[in-house]
């Protein structure tokens, strides 16, 4: 009984990974559609966005059927516990990158403000590394790791910030970009989303390897 737990453990462990990855490289691929005003792959990205959603189905089913047939205890219940509640946070963050793709589409190319644009790419770039380090503090059960995300979402924030003033002096001056910085200041709220999602996935790792469940953006505001 005991290796057939650790058995399909394996396989829940690796299936929270693997999509964990997707996520990653959705988020990644949505950033540079966005940037690059790439249409055809923001609806490549729309069109395959299922994937991700199938994928919580399959592990959220997996995770409940362990628990009712082999009633894990202690360490191996916090394991799949953490893969239960934190593959929402990995859908939900599929979801905005979703929402990235589709204002990709709407905003169509036209009237752009490249000040915002720049700000945005680099706003990408630190959600994408959020994502990565999220999922590498996941498999490496480092909550170290996890705590350290939020310095990443600190920074995300003050280009959030950046972003907002830049979006409000550029639709000032010119109206004709009045529907690219509405959807300029949407992207940036998609992205700080994404990051506040693998925060939770964070908060999960370190419930995982302490059995405390905490907050970490509080216990970091509480630390300056």
């Amino acid at each position: 009984m005991r290796r057939l737990f650790d058995d399909e453990l394996d396989e829940l462990d690796n299936g929270f990974t693997e999509m964990g990855v997707l996520v990653s490289h959705t988020v990644q691929k949505a950033v540079a559609a966005f940037i690059n005003h790439d249409r055809e792959s923001a609806q490549q990205i729309i069109d395959e966005d299922h994937q991700i959603n199938d994928r919580e189905i399959e592990l959220e089913a997996k995770s409940f059927e362990m628990i009712a047939l082999y009633q894990p205890v202690t360490t191996d219940l916090r394991e799949v516990v953490t893969i239960l509640k934190a593959v929402s946070d990995l859908e939900r963050a599929g979801d905005h990158a979703r929402n990235i793709a589709h204002a990709t589409i709407d905003v169509k190319g036209q009237h752009r403000a490249p000040e915002v644009e720049s700000l945005l790419a680099s706003m990408g770039e630190q959600t994408t590394e959020i994502v990565k380090q999220a999922i590498q503090a996941y498999v490496n059960k480092d909550d170290q790791a996890a705590r350290d995300l939020v310095t990443i979402n600190n920074h995300l924030a003050t280009i959030n910030d950046h972003i907002l003033h830049e979006v409000y002096t550029q639709a000032q001056a010119d109206s004709n970009v009045i529907l690219a910085v509405m959807k300029y200041s949407a992207v940036a709220a998609d992205l700080l989303r994404i990051a506040d999602y693998m925060i939770n996935v964070g908060e999960w790792i370190v419930y995982l390897k302490t059995g405390q469940i905490v907050e970490l953006k509080l216990m970091n505001n509480s630390e300056d």
